[in-house]
């Protein structure tokens, strides 16, 4: 994908600068032209220092926003605000384009929707409806929650595979460490010693020589091998059938699923509570599950279409949990979908932190088991000759 700079003409003909990523310009003439825009110019968007794109940090922008407005400032004076005091050129002139576009006459929702992907979908369509409503704050308010909610959970995940990650890779270097320097200085005392060797040994040995005799073009090797590793799998076929796997998995799979369902309620009661129908919410909440799910959503969302119930239909299509069918049960009978949906996400977030916590504590004390027992064998073998040695000097 390449990030373009362009200047087009709404219907109204009205100006409007934007950054958009697509993969060529002739597939984003025709986006535009299908959004009824006029194509004044189209250039390469310049890039950030260091050579890698700037993204728009839409969390803190939604922060000093939202206390900008609650302070009493309207809109086009916040967002003024927030351009005189930014550094960064890209962002500044993200705000100023914003500006532009509210100065003459567009709405907030149509502004950020004319700056391609610096926004998600999301973000806009609950701005859409709070314009309807007049409650741009509490729209904001429900964004930030969702974000730091949503950061939250993924946070304590990624907090969770520090400590194994670290430990395998401690153990790695020690492991590469002995046998690619002390087990070919061992190996040279042992054939100066002669005698017959065990055959564990005597191969520990030979790997010792080997890697004395040929060090630098087995490390470029090793070095080749954990780039081309990484290469494989940051290739999206590898990822996607890495993802089949894990999916398949007895155990992980079904954590896999409540995982992505927990998201997709999050998401779907931010939207809910936002004002945005329910149908319209699950449209917008699709991309967040997985090819499997999602197909189970679109047949899902053709029946809600014809009348039948929410909570029936997506349990029928293995979109809920017992939890969760009950809570958007009574989510429909008491009008509140929004605070029930918000209720199964929490349930479920709780749960896979849960999850995660034992497989942490499981995994950490079986790793150690692992590694440990590895260099304990190397080091055995590397003293198996000296002991042979001096029973034959006995």
């Amino acid at each position: 994908m390449t990030r373009y700079f362009v200047k087009a003409l709404d219907a109204r003909m009205v100006l409007s600068e934007m950054h958009v990523d697509s993969g060529s310009e002739a597939e984003l003439r025709a986006q535009l032209d299908a959004r009824g825009l006029s194509v004044l110019s189209i250039s390469l968007a310049p890039l950030a220092l260091g050579g890698s794109r700037s993204r728009f940090p839409l969390q803190l922008f939604c922060q000093e926003l939202l206390a900008l407005l609650q302070s009493g400032l309207p809109l086009v004076e916040a967002i003024d605000t927030l351009a005189e005091r930014e550094a960064r050129p890209a962002v500044r002139s993200t705000l100023d384009a914003l500006l532009t576009a509210l100065r003459n006459g567009q709405t907030f929702s149509t502004a950020l929707q004319a700056q391609g992907s610096q926004f998600p979908e999301l973000f806009i369509a609950m701005l859409r409806a709070a314009e309807r409503t007049s409650d741009l704050d509490q729209a904001l308010a429900r964004y930030i929650a969702y974000r730091q909610q949503t950061d939250a959970l993924r946070d304590k995940m990624v907090s969770a595979a520090i400590y194994p990650l670290t430990l395998l890779g401690v153990g790695s270097l020690v492991v590469l460490f002995l046998l690619g320097y002390v087990v070919p200085r061992f190996s040279g005392v042992f054939e100066e010693a002669g005698g017959e060797l065990p055959w564990a040994s005597r191969l520990l040995i030979d790997w010792g020589k080997l890697m004395s005799e040929h060090a630098l073009p087995m490390l470029g090797g090793l070095i080749a091998a954990v780039v081309a590793i990484v290469l494989f799998i940051r290739l999206p076929s590898t990822r996607a059938s890495l993802a089949r796997l894990a999916w398949k998995l007895p155990g992980l799979g079904e954590r896999l699923r409540v995982f992505q369902l927990a998201r997709f309620y999050r998401t779907m009661a931010m939207l809910l509570r936002g004002g945005i129908t329910v149908i319209q919410g699950m449209e917008m909440s699709r991309e967040l599950l997985a090819t499997a799910l999602r197909d189970r959503l679109d047949a899902a969302m053709a029946q809600i279409r014809e009348g039948r119930s929410l909570s029936d239909t997506l349990a029928h299509h293995g979109l809920t949990t017992n939890v969760a069918q009950r809570l958007l049960r009574v989510g429909e009978r008491s009008g509140s979908l929004g605070d029930m949906a918000e209720r199964v996400a929490a349930f479920h977030e709780e749960e896979i932190a849960r999850w995660v916590d034992w497989l942490t504590r499981l995994i950490g004390p079986l790793l150690m088991l692992v590694i440990g027992t590895v260099i304990g064998l190397i080091v055995v073998l590397m003293y198996l000759p000296i002991f042979q040695l001096a029973e034959s000097i006995q």
